[in-house]
């Protein structure tokens, strides 16, 4: 059996409010960047487990859905390495 890699994306959904973010764009405008219009923060994880196929990605999504993201407020998205 070989490694499967994947790296997840974590995003709020759009309509929920990102402190993060907002304080990020604060600071890029305060640097002189007056052309950024938003910035909306996340994370990423990237994942190595001992699984093939359809088993892999099962597992990875429910590893996503009940750990690495908050299902009301949150959006992931899975990219797997080639």
């Amino acid at each position: 059996m070989s490694n499967k890699k994947a790296t997840v994306f974590v995003r709020l959904k759009d309509g929920v409010l990102d402190p993060q973010g907002i304080t990020i764009q604060k600071a890029i405008l305060n640097m002189g960047y007056d052309q950024v219009a938003s910035v909306r923060s996340g994370r990423f994880f990237e994942l190595e487990i001992n699984a093939e196929g359809e088993q892999g990605d099962k597992k990875i999504e429910e590893i996503c859905s009940k750990l690495l993201s908050n299902p009301v407020i949150e959006n992931y998205t899975v990219e797997y390495e080639k």
